[in-house]
């Protein structure tokens, strides 16, 4: 695969190589590679689709003719599997707003909502959706859509694949039955609904702050291969109503705002007629993200996804509170899903119980961190528990032969275990949570949360949390559910007890329901 990459690199630029660097792709199939020869830097990319790939490239291609904020595409192989282009550097808009995101998640924070964003953070926000509106009609000038992939519209098929993957991947997986007749009629009235808006602009498809590069503070646009004809309002409400983003309902509405500014340079616009299609658009986009968070969270058992489904809930309120119910029996279920103490605890998994449901056991979270990427946002609606921070202890990841290794493997324990200094750290630390879980057993509370931070969060942040959990495990039993998360390594373990068969079980061998 590199060496594919190599060769174009050295046809472009006249030389090799001196370095290939793997980059994250997030939730894309496609590989990412940094590749560098002197003061020349380029991003590889390898897709295994090639029709995917054409779409890129011919739509990138595109948007620079128009003089829009896109990658330059260098070069590509004969197969057209692989490519080179413009690397933008490594600052995302999502990573520029980290801190904001941060801040707006706690469920608790003691400060207006509207202070949960700097000004730094909102004008780089208005900045980008500012810039949307040239790109969607700029975009949509001498574009051939029939070279787009996998569709060339926004249309009544790909409408109701995405209203059945909402059904099929998050629906039926709360358990609340409903009668499947009376839904698929609001899902047609949906579909018209959203058919009726006029679509001949240049629809992104997928436009939210992951996929916009900072360089030099101006915002650059990546990934748009899934790019189609469509209406405006779909990438408006993607961006603004991305759900763990937990944009304030201010903020929501200054984004609105700057768009609609820019969007009236191009042509006159109904403001009160947009708002309301808008407000179609995105009820649909939080029913598209459900499903794929039941996909790749309950079903595939993906903590981020796990940890998105309550930002989405807290969108389909801040939605339903805001204007009319205009499909009466999707609207009945979507309450009931998303509204405390309406008769769903929480997402069933098929072959397990519910993972985060009530039960009459204490549900005891425990995570791993860096402190790079913030201090793990509490879902539980308590704000409180414990933060402890590692740092202070002797870091593996300073030396080389630990480097590839995380706290779960031995080597990286004993080198730990060596000095003493983690089994005194530790030995407070059960001290201190041993006394909230009993006091909490007591008064039959059900979360607690406890969290450990380092650097990377690989080495000591996840020795401490599998060793927390190894001891609540053999100190409280089957008293105890225990959701061991590592966040950095993307693993997740629920460890219950069955109170009728413990004997001989170690720890470590407790019941393992995800992972």
């Amino acid at each position: 695969m590199v060496r594919q990459l190599y060769s174009l690199f050295a046809g472009y630029t006249g030389s090799v190589p001196e370095a290939c660097i793997p980059v994250s792709a997030s939730g894309s199939d496609r590989k990412y590679y940094r590749l560098k020869a002197g003061n020349v830097s380029v991003i590889g990319v390898y897709g295994a689709d090639r029709m995917e790939n054409d779409a890129f490239i011919y739509i990138g291609r595109h948007l620079l003719s128009k003089g829009l904020n896109v990658p330059e595409i260098y070069s590509v192989s004969d197969d057209g599997l692989y490519y080179i282009q413009e690397d933008l550097g490594s600052e995302s808009l999502y990573d520029a707003v980290s801190a904001g995101r941060a801040e707006a998640s706690l469920l608790v924070t003691g400060k207006p909502a509207s202070a949960a964003y700097s000004a730094r953070e909102r004008s780089l926000l208005l900045k980008t959706v500012s810039l949307l509106p040239e790109l969607q009609i700029l975009g949509a000038q001498g574009l051939d859509f029939r070279r787009c992939y996998p569709v060339e519209a926004f249309d009544a098929r790909s409408i109701m694949f995405d209203l059945h993957y909402f059904k099929y991947c998050f629906l039926k997986m709360t358990g609340i039955q409903f009668d499947e007749m009376r839904l698929e009629d609001d899902f047609e009235a949906f579909r018209d609904r959203l058919l009726s808006v006029d679509g001949e602009d240049f629809m992104y498809r997928d436009f939210q702050a992951r996929n916009v590069m900072l360089r030099d503070g101006e915002p650059f646009f990546i990934d748009f291969q899934g790019g189609r004809k469509g209406p405006v309002h779909y990438d408006l409400a993607s961006f603004v109503w991305q759900a763990k983003a937990s944009y304030p309902s201010g903020l929501k509405s200054e984004m609105v705002s700057a768009y609609l500014g820019a969007l009236s340079r191009y042509r006159d616009v109904d403001e009160a007629v947009f708002m309301e299609d808008l407000r179609q658009f995105a009820l649909f986009r939080l029913l598209q993200v459900l499903g794929a968070y039941g996909f790749r969270g309950l079903y595939g058992k993906k903590p981020h996804f796990l940890e998105s489904i309550p930002f989405a809930m807290a969108n389909l309120r801040e939605y339903f509170s805001s204007g009319p119910d205009d499909y009466p029996y999707l609207s009945s279920l979507l309450k009931k899903i998303s509204v405390p103490g309406t008769g769903w605890s929480g997402p069933c998994v098929p072959g397990s119980s519910p993972a985060f449901a009530e039960s009459d056991r204490l549900d005891v979270e425990i995570t791993s961190f860096s402190y790079r990427k913030g201090i793990p946002d509490d879902l539980s609606g308590n704000g409180g528990g414990y933060v402890f921070d590692c740092r202070s202890l002797v870091n593996p990841g300073r030396y080389e032969k630990y480097r590839g290794s995380t706290g779960k493997d031995a080597d990286v324990a004993a080198f730990l275990e060596q000095d003493g200094g983690v089994s005194g750290f530790l030995g407070n630390v059960y001290a201190l949570v041993d006394a909230h879980t009993e006091n909490f057993l007591e008064r039959g509370f059900r979360h607690l949360s406890v969290s450990f931070g380092c650097t990377g969060g690989q080495h000591r942040s996840v020795y401490c949390a599998e060793s927390l959990a190894r001891h609540l495990a053999s100190r409280f039993g089957s008293r105890l559910r225990i959701i061991l998360r590592h966040r950095e390594q993307d693993i997740l373990t629920v460890i219950e007890e069955d109170s009728d068969h413990t004997s001989g079980i170690q720890p470590d061998d407790k019941r393992i329901q995800g992972r």
